[in-house]
């Protein structure tokens, strides 16, 4: 399964519809997460391949989207991006919480086991 990459428009159907809620509303049916990257950007690059794993791994459990930051600027603004990547956990009950910097897979699952309540065998 590859990563999908989100444009303005599939955010707001996939992620939050920041034009009609003003309070956090996901809108996903199931946890996900959001690589906020940049072609130009190192750390990016290794985040990259242990994400697309990471999807393999955690198939039909979990979400994994990323948005370019250079193309949806107004994306990377409204979750105040400033270092990339950064990463959004988004569980389907309450807040979602957001990592900066490159991690290791092991750190990956560890949000998703902390944040995102779910475990894989």
């Amino acid at each position: 399964m590859a990563l999908e990459h989100l444009t303005l428009e599939t955010f707001k159907t996939k992620v939050f519809d920041f034009e009609k809620n003003t309070e956090w509303k996901f809108e996903g049916t199931r946890p996900a997460v959001v690589d906020f990257y940049a072609d130009w950007c190192g750390p990016c690059k290794m985040v990259a391949p242990v994400l697309e794993e990471l999807a393999v791994d955690y198939q039909g459990k979990i979400d994994i989207f990323k948005v370019d930051t250079e193309a949806e600027r107004e994306l990377a603004s409204m979750f105040a991006i400033q270092s990339i990547p950064s990463i959004l956990f988004i569980p389907m009950d309450g807040q979602p919480a957001m990592a900066k910097g490159a991690m290791p897979k092991e750190s990956f699952k560890q949000a998703f086991s902390d944040v995102l309540k779910i475990e894989i065998e």
